[in-house]
């Protein structure tokens, strides 16, 4: 059987759907959501094997105005994502104009030769009337390959959305086993399940300064998962407010996380949580890169 591939950068400002539609096409969770902005800060690969053609969708940080060095490393990851891949997609909302975030990002797409596919995310939140206007207005804007409409949500128009970029699959070897849907290793994995669970029980700015390191992945002969993670922020007054009273707070991340790391090892979990400070760590090249931010 001849197979093909197609790589695929799935692109957008924050908060648009990204990660969401990628764990939909993937079918697991494999990147975490929150409906805070900057959710995602690194590149993120979903794999998708459907008969003979594998799909790579490259999740990436949402495209904004970087303010930190973290920041900046985020907003290069998008830049270096949609350098070299056989189609983008960019995500946008069904708002009938043009942001300044998307002008930016379709000004970096115009001197790619790879085609642009725009998906307008979030149609379950519109009338049909104004779903004709964002189309209208995008039309105008750039010369995209297709407009498909979807709810990354709901699943409406994924498909159509899948079939487009089939398309762009050229005949070659499979990248990733047909079984494999990240390539995140599985360290990673829990560790950003950690800090999904951190911006969903936080406020505010404190979930944006912290990062989660495992310090120990161990599995015993019985298959149980011995997990030891580190929670860093940025300020003594940040890590009373995460411990909480009590402990609290921080029973209440650990639970939560500890339940989506058993589904996605499909074993129990032993999860052991630390809190410690590293003051303007998002300022600091050498502990990004410690914490995993690499180019």
């Amino acid at each position: 059987m001849k197979t093909k591939t197609a790589m695929i950068t799935i692109a957008g400002r924050p908060n648009v759907g990204k990660s969401t539609l990628t764990n939909y096409l993937v079918g697991e969770k494999i990147a975490i959501v929150s409906n805070k902005p900057q959710t995602t800060r690194n590149r993120i690969c979903g794999i998708v094997t459907r008969d003979d053609t594998q799909f790579v969708f490259v999740d990436t940080p949402g495209f904004h105005k970087a303010k930190t060095k973290l920041g900046d490393y985020m907003v290069n990851t998008v830049r270096e994502s949609i350098a070299d891949v056989d189609a983008t997609i960019l995500v946008v909302e069904p708002i009938a104009s043009v942001g300044t975030q998307e002008q930016m990002l379709l000004e970096q797409l115009k001197g790619k030769k790879s085609p642009v596919v725009l998906a307008i995310n979030k149609i379950d939140t519109v009338e049909k009337d104004t779903l004709l206007e964002v189309i209208a207005v995008y039309s105008q804007a750039f010369s995209f390959a297709a407009i498909i409409p979807i709810s990354a949500r709901t699943g409406d128009g994924v498909d159509s959305l899948l079939a487009e970029c089939g398309k762009y699959a050229l005949e070659g070897p499979f990248l990733f086993p047909e079984d494999m849907t990240t390539d995140q290793p599985e360290r990673q994995v829990m560790a950003e399940i950690i800090r999904e669970k951190l911006l969903w029980c936080l406020d505010r700015e404190i979930p944006h300064g912290t990062a989660v390191e495992i310090t120990k992945f161990s599995e015993r002969d019985s298959g149980i998962i011995d997990l030891d993670a580190t929670i860093y922020c940025e300020k003594a007054s940040h890590k009373g407010i995460i411990i909480g009273k009590h402990g609290d707070m921080l029973k209440k991340i650990s639970t939560m996380a500890r339940t989506d790391c058993e589904k996605f090892m499909g074993t129990k979990v032993f999860l052991t949580t630390w809190v410690k400070v590293k003051e303007s760590w998002r300022d600091s090249d050498f502990l990004i890169r410690n914490f995993g931010y690499r180019e």
